[in-house]
């Protein structure tokens, strides 16, 4: 089993669409720690870690989105930054 930390930023129709509520529970039922937030333009950040292949099934579903998102872009890097927490927060 393979560990990673990431950063991942995603752009479109995502803030004031639950977006945030709807990371945080998939990352809950996947066991992936971190946090997620909108940023002040327009996007939401996440850092997210956790199993690889637990990371690769959050990122389908942020590719998703909820219901009233739409997701125009989806960018992830490497990080070395771990989560100071246990679980995974929404953050303002």
């Amino acid at each position: 089993m393979s560990f990673q930390t990431l950063k991942i930023t995603i752009s479109g129709r995502v803030q004031m669409v639950g977006f945030r509520w709807y990371a945080k529970q998939h990352a809950d039922m996947l066991g992936i720690r971190g946090h997620v937030r909108n940023t002040p333009g327009g996007r939401v950040e996440i850092l997210a870690a956790g199993e690889t292949q637990a990371l690769e099934s959050f990122m389908d579903h942020l590719r998703a989105g909820p219901s009233r998102a739409r997701v125009d872009d989806l960018k992830k890097e490497e990080s070395n930054k771990k989560p100071e927490q246990e679980g995974f927060t929404i953050t303002m």
